[in-house]
């Protein structure tokens, strides 16, 4: 290993000390009770709340998959991508946080979302409690294979070793400190990474542009590339066996630019329709202390978010103008952010930011671990296998999971050619169009009946496999992001079987008057 190599790993092995230090230190109390292990006892504050909300949201996708984007095909998708994002963050905390922290606590005191939709309709048979427990396993699985697989590129890239091993050693140091420190540790972490991306994101941002000359010289590059610069244009790399042809001076070959119409931009906006469904972010809402902090969190969090996703897109077309050829497949692509890293700081200084990358996946990984964990051994062992399950039995299943699914994930993630991008885009899918419209119905609609919340799910989630699989290869005016038809679909059988169903009875509807009236009455404090 060279000197440089070897000050790069001992600032990241720094960095994970310190990330074990905390779960550590958050063990004892984190152990104490199950409701303190998955939400913390909802005793975490707003600035806490909104970095480890958005840390845990973003993924090593941040990093590596968005800047990935913008560097193989220039401006448009990864830019709609960024912008449906950012909308969607700030509705999401807008609408759904105050209700969602209410009502969670009226409706049995629910610490997930299964519980929530369960207690909501108070049914007796687990039904709707059961089928969120199973598609939050199915998604939250190929979610955390998303992290291994950023985790593996990042260390076999940086050191040069095997994917494989790289990757394993990724998904063990994640679940160890899962395991020891539970929700408060992993929110702890996350509002320590969520600094530490956004100081990644900035320094290597601000150093490329500036290796580059300003952003003049980097915008006159990439208009040279057809559609590469161009809201509504894609730039079209020529390839032959998946690898990007060159010239025989070693530029890059691009073909003609591909349209980007108004059916591709509001598919690619349709991103931002997944935040209503993310159990790691609805979570952070019932998590929180104080309802009326969630107005500060809410600012803190698309303010972030803005600047990440800025940041992010910058950083793949600057790449491409400093370095047009070295990334010639799609996959290779998602490592722009490591190589302008390695070859623009100096080796400390590159392993604290490239720690930036590891605190985007752990950050990530660990809420999908805990929240899948919670689905099963809280909502499945607890509610329907073992009802007198104690709570140190609880803990134990929890573990057990969570090693399977780490398991599972690995083997997923084993294919060192994964595209990080798109295996995050499938599953922001599934949870978008399965959680969201069953989410905002039963917060802000009366007549929502069980039934109805239980076929919404079953379509939507559903209908993201089938669209992926099935519609969408088909091209043409068919090649919409799956999110966006399952999501109407979602909508739809909601609206529908509610309005068949008869009425819930009165005491559910005058719990939902009761959740209403309390966010309408913290809203004017």
């Amino acid at each position: 290993m060279t000197v440089e190599k070897a000050q790069t790993l001992i600032a990241m092995s720094c960095y994970m000390a310190l990330v074990i230090l905390i779960g550590v230190y958050y063990a004892r109390r984190a152990n104490s009770s199950s409701k303190n292990f998955f939400i913390g006892d909802r005793s975490i504050g707003p600035w806490v709340t909104a970095f480890s909300a958005e840390a845990s949201d973003m993924s090593g996708w941040l990093l590596m998959g968005l800047p990935g984007l913008a560097y193989w095909f220039g401006l448009s998708d990864a830019f709609w991508t960024a912008i449906g994002l950012a909308v969607g963050t700030w509705l999401n905390w807008l609408l759904v946080a105050r209700r969602l922290r209410t009502y969670s606590v009226l409706a049995g005191d629910a610490i997930t979302i299964p519980d929530f939709l369960s207690n909501r309709f108070r049914e007796q048979r687990r039904l709707l409690m059961t089928t969120a427990a199973l598609f939050i396993l199915i998604f939250f699985t190929v979610y955390a294979a998303s992290c291994f697989v950023t985790v593996g590129k990042l260390f076999s890239a940086i050191f040069g070793l095997p994917y494989p091993g790289m990757m394993i050693l990724g998904a063990v140091f994640v679940l160890s400190y899962v395991v020891i420190g539970g929700f408060l540790a992993e929110t702890a972490s996350d509002f320590m990474q969520a600094v530490v991306m956004i100081f990644a994101l900035a320094v290597i941002t601000v150093t490329g542009i500036h290796a580059a000359g300003g952003l003049a010289p980097v915008a006159e590059h990439i208009r040279t590339i057809p559609g590469f610069f161009e809201f509504f244009g894609m730039a079209r790399p020529l390839l032959s066996g998946g690898v990007q042809e060159t010239t025989a001076t070693g530029a890059p070959l691009f073909g003609p630019a591909v349209p980007y119409g108004w059916l591709a931009v509001l598919s690619t906006l349709s991103w931002g329709l997944g935040y209503f469904g993310m159990p790691h972010v609805l979570t952070r809402f019932m998590a929180i202390r104080i309802p009326a902090e969630l107005d500060k969190s809410r600012r803190i969090a698309t303010s972030w978010c803005v600047i990440s996703l800025g940041a992010a897109v910058l950083i793949g077309l600057t790449g491409r103008a400093l370095y047009p050829a070295a990334l010639q497949t799609r996959s290779a692509a998602e490592g722009i952010f490591v190589l302008m890293s390695g070859k623009l700081l100096p080796p400390l200084l590159a392993g604290l930011v490239m720690s930036g990358i590891l605190a985007a996946t752990i950050s990530s990984s660990d809420s999908y671990l805990l929240i899948a964990t919670s689905a099963f051994s809280k909502n499945i062992y607890q509610r329907i296998l073992k009802k007198a399950a104690s709570d140190r039995e609880i803990m134990l299943v929890s573990r057990a999971v969570m090693l399977t699914i780490t398991l599972i994930g690995i083997l997923i993630a084993l294919d060192e050619n994964s595209i990080i991008f798109n295996v995050v885009s499938f599953a922001w899918a599934g949870f978008g169009a399965t959680f969201g419209p069953a989410v905002l119905f039963s917060l802000f609609w009366r007549r929502t009946t069980r039934g109805g919340a239980l076929a919404g799910m079953l379509s939507g989630g559903v209908m993201v496999f089938v669209w992926k699989l099935a519609v969408r290869p088909a091209g043409g005016l068919l090649d919409i992001y799956e999110l966006l038809p399952a999501f109407l679909v979602s909508c739809a059988a909601v609206v529908a079987v509610s309005l068949l169903s008869p009425a819930a009875a009165p005491e559910i509807a005058a719990e939902f008057d009761r959740a209403k009236a309390q966010a309408a009455a913290r809203d004017q404090l």
